[in-house]
């Protein structure tokens, strides 16, 4: 979530940029992330010589060890001349990161070969790499600052949402990966990856869980087979590849593809899909996956893309998607159809419904988080639902820091479902039988099933209200004398 702080030191860049002549939102977007990722190979640089530095292990230099090697690390060129700095920077190290991975034929090298370094003049650079400057000064501990500028930027063009293409916050995004605990044998993908988000909170739950005693082996599935993810934006593509390579994920899977299209026809390969599939789009119905239509013969992409998870999982893969409510109670028999195939022909085991300002200021649409394996042999006996109050910000437009937060219940209890069996209907969490479901048409949406406990509220007798009334009028009645007696007196 970015700070007023830190949204004000962006926009000074922006609008440095554009006075600089770079107007289209788009280009300012990817020239700034290239700075960006300029500087984040200086900071891995760095981090690899405190390394090398305390252990004596050889690592691996980004940056050729000759002069003109470390003249292209940011901070050897960040308080240099404007020329030099323009001069390094458009003639060396754009060239460098284009080239970064060598011969290797990779995501990265894939979609930095059509990049181009766009910035006009020296001045407008320099601009930039101090205002970048003077934004990693400010504490951005924890900040996905790089999908954080996406966002915010599409919400400065006002275009998040006409596709339903918004970013999830990053505490939504760690709240899936730690419900669905992925492993360092998985296949993890985003069909609709944009920054890569899902990915890197993936890679860096693994990390975290799992780096002490993973395998020679599974650290090559780690930097190579184990992340995929397909978008139809070459920005965004450019974007995640960078963002990927950072977190240390040298060739993953990261390419052009309209996942829901008879383009794509990837069946049973994945063992964890994570995801937030564009809301409230609609998409040619001669170019959609025919195998597609047969589960929810629909144009709506959030229908589509569920389907789409079904077919791109292993017998045995999970899955934990956000989709919109109309998804949960729409009464459409596309809506009816894929329902009626979680819970009959998968196993689905969770519907968390969240609050309407998880996605503000971006969109106030109303939202929750399936969670479900596919089996093609049923397997739904129960579902656990969950209604989120609280996500630890205000669900207003700021969005700012608050204590109350669910997050942590929902976790400790979907990790802990034997406990839940006695819940009660008018608590936040409890289960609710397949067959209750079938019977209320396959509605999915906590409504349904919750109950709300009324308290009974004791009022005095009727007589008594009727005294204390007439006796108000009366000291009215007194007031409104004296008050014409001050007047007119």
């Amino acid at each position: 979530m970015i700070t007023g702080e830190i949204k004000n030191k962006i926009d000074k860049v922006w609008t440095d940029m554009w006075a600089g002549g770079i107007t289209n939102p788009l280009t300012v977007i990817e020239q700034l992330t290239y700075m960006m990722f300029i500087h984040s190979l200086d900071e891995k640089e760095l981090k690899n010589e405190s390394f090398e530095a305390l252990t004596g292990e050889k690592i691996q230099k980004i940056f050729p060890q000759t002069e003109e090697g470390q003249s292209m690390r940011w901070s050897k060129f960040k308080n240099r001349d404007a020329r030099d700095i323009f001069e390094i920077v458009s003639q060396k190290v754009f060239p460098f990161i284009k080239n970064l991975n060598g011969e290797n034929e990779s995501a990265f090298s894939r979609y930095m070969e059509t990049a181009m370094f766009v910035i006009p003049t020296a001045q407008v650079l320099q601009k930039i790499v101090t205002g970048l400057e003077d934004l990693y000064t400010t504490d951005i501990t924890g900040l996905d600052i790089q999908g954080d500028l996406y966002e915010y930027m599409l919400d400065r063009l006002s275009t998040a949402g006409h596709n339903g293409q918004f970013r999830t916050p990053k505490h939504i995004r760690e709240m899936m990966v730690n419900l669905m605990k992925p492993s360092p044998n998985d296949y993890i993908c985003d069909p609709a990856c944009g920054t890569a988000g899902f990915l890197v909170s993936s890679a860096e739950y693994i990390r975290q869980h799992h780096e002490s005693d993973m395998t020679s082996e599974q650290w090559e599935h780690f930097t190579s087979t184990m992340f995929s993810g397909f978008d139809t934006d070459q920005t965004m593509l450019r974007i995640s590849s960078m963002n990927m390579m950072l977190h240390s994920i040298e060739n993953p899977d990261i390419d052009y593809k309209d996942s829901v299209s008879k383009q794509n026809d990837i069946n049973s390969k994945y063992t964890l899909i994570l995801a937030n599939p564009p809301f409230a789009g609609t998409v040619d119905s001669e170019s959609i996956n025919d195998d597609l239509k047969t589960v929810a013969n629909t144009k709506k992409t959030e229908l589509l893309f569920i389907a789409l998870f079904i077919r791109m999982l292993k017998k045995g893969g999970r899955c934990a998607c956000i989709v919109p409510d109309g998804v949960l109670f729409g009464s459409s028999k596309a809506h009816k159809s894929i329902r009626k195939e979680l819970v009959e022909n998968h196993q689905l085991t969770a519907v968390i419904s969240m609050p309407s300002g998880v996605f503000k200021p971006y969109a106030g649409v109303s939202t929750a988080v399936l969670v479900f394996t596919k089996t093609g042999a049923g397997g739904t006996d129960k579902v656990w639902f969950y209604d989120m109050k609280a996500d630890g910000f205000s669900l207003d437009d700021k969005r700012t820091e608050i204590a109350e937060n669910d997050i942590p219940d929902i976790l400790e209890r979907f990790h802990n479902m034997e406990k839940e069996a006695d819940r009660q209907r008018t608590e936040q969490s409890f289960f609710v039988s397949k067959e209750e479901i079938v019977q209320n048409d396959y509605d999915l949406s906590i409504n349904k099933y919750k109950k709300v406990e009324y308290v009974p509220v004791e009022y005095p007798p009727t007589q008594e209200i009727l005294t204390e009334l007439q006796e108000l009028e009366k000291q009215i009645t007194v007031g409104l004398t004296e008050l014409e007696g001050m007047l007119w007196g």
